[in-house]
């Protein structure tokens, strides 16, 4: 009797979808290699049933290079132990005023929540075929603290900040392999315990490091919008702004405020993501868009739409790639006419990069058009961020497709998502316009 064939349909689906989405992790995984990372969690975390899965993408990463220090908290461990011991939580601006009494159950309950994080980063996987990696975690007096002291009339007793963070000692650990884990007890130079916050240490932790990212996992998808969606982006001005406006004491308003501090003291990103999504860190790792919000630097930096003032700034940058041939000659009139379609970067007050966008809504698609930075400016990633200024007014037209037309920067684009097209995919109206002499590459992106 013969076997019916097996259907191999499901699995090449499947693996249909896996290669191109494990393509297009390559650059991540190769960048991230020898970058330190700090990742902050709650002792919601630590309590959850999906916690195993959020260990195993951390000791992932670990063996994929990645420098990992982990600060997690354990407020509702705390809590828990107060209750059954009858004593009485008191808060003062999102901090835990930390007497004598509960200090105790403060260093009791945040060990335990410690070693059960010791526990899971040293569990092999249950699904693995191979001898698995061990990561050997490594933890220790890495914090020097001190007294928050009296707040608002508020003694806060033994709740701290941090002094001083040890970033030598750190970095010895790191460059050996380990995992270094932290958690908020820290001590003084006179032998005191205190009791710091998860958002304080994680801060101070990764600007002393010179992290490479500061990432906090939090109770919603990200930073939400009025809509419920998730804002993917956002320059420290604007978290700024939202974290001063997010209620006191909110996850949003603790982290996001914390992010800002760690960016304009240098460190490279921060990332809030939501912690009940299973594999949340690798997916806003490892992918383009990510699944949460990214945070990053403004310092000097400023974007904002041109105005008629700006003409003569905007053909100083111009004027040399159009003479260079890798833009196309406009008339001064034309940008006059044009200059509400224009974002500029400015450092220190300083017009230093353009990019223009021109919608064609009866296609829905837009062009991404005279992107240009001062020679003195490029590879800072000011192009990047014009062009992610040009993807947001575009999405704020309704629009779901970017082309733009190029001689010379075709792998700059394609870096950054676009892929190669053709001049049949153009709108009909850009079509008519197109210069064959020029010959210029068609390339989209989706947003």
């Amino acid at each position: 009797m013969m076997t019916p064939p097996v259907s191999s349909a499901a699995p090449l689906t499947e693996l249909s979808a896996f290669v191109p989405s494990f393509r297009a992790s390559a650059p991540y995984i190769h960048a991230f290699r020898g970058k330190t990372f700090v990742v902050a969690f709650g002792g919601e975390v630590i309590a959850d049933e999906t916690f195993p899965n959020f260990i195993a993408d951390l000791n992932l990463l670990a063996s994929l290079g990645v420098r990992l220090v982990l600060v997690h908290g354990s407020r509702p461990q705390i809590e828990k132990l107060l209750v059954q011991r009858e004593m009485k939580s008191t808060y003062h601006r999102g901090v835990r005023v930390t007497d004598e009494h509960q200090l105790g159950s403060v260093i009791g309950a945040t060990a335990r929540a410690k070693a059960r994080v010791e526990a899971a980063l040293s569990m092999a996987p249950r699904t693995a075929s191979v001898a698995p990696i061990h990561n050997r975690v490594t933890s220790g007096n890495f914090v020097v603290a001190k007294p928050i002291g009296v707040v608002d009339g508020v003694d806060m007793k033994y709740s701290g900040e941090v002094r001083r963070i040890d970033a030598l000692a750190i970095n010895d650990c790191l460059k050996d392999g380990d995992i270094v884990l932290m958690s908020t007890l820290a001590y003084s130079t006179s032998g005191d315990t205190f009791n710091l916050t998860v958002e304080e240490v994680a801060t101070q932790t990764a600007i002393a490091l010179k992290a490479q990212k500061l990432i906090f996992l939090l109770d919603t998808p990200g930073v939400l919008n009025g809509d419920g969606s998730v804002i993917s982006t956002l320059y420290t001005r604007e978290a700024a702004d939202i974290a001063n406006k997010a209620p006191q004491a909110s996850d949003v308003q603790l982290f996001l405020s914390a992010s800002v501090r760690a960016c304009q003291k240098g460190v490279s990103r921060a990332h809030l993501i939501g912690r009940k999504l299973d594999g949340a860190i690798l997916q806003e790792l490892f992918t383009r868009d990510g699944i949460g919000t990214m945070i990053s630097v403004d310092s000097l930096d400023n974007l904002r739409q041109a105005t008629i003032d700006d003409v003569g700034a905007l053909l100083s940058i111009i004027e040399p790639l159009e003479k260079q041939g890798i833009l196309v000659p406009r008339a001064r009139a034309t940008f006059e006419r044009e200059i509400e379609r224009f974002f500029l970067a400015e450092h220190d007050g300083q017009v230093i990069g353009c990019a223009a966008l021109y919608p064609f809504p009866e296609a829905n698609k837009a062009e991404l058009a005279c992107l240009a930075v001062n020679p003195d400016y490029r590879r800072e990633g000011y192009g990047e961020r014009l062009m992610k200024a040009v993807e947001r007014a575009a999405k704020d037209h309704g629009i779901n497709t970017l082309f733009v037309l190029t001689t010379r920067t075709a792998h700059w684009f394609i870096e950054r998502g676009f892929r190669a097209a053709t001049i049949a995919d153009l709108p009909e109206k850009k079509q008519a316009l197109y210069n064959f002499e020029r010959n210029s590459q068609v390339y989209v992106k989706s947003l």
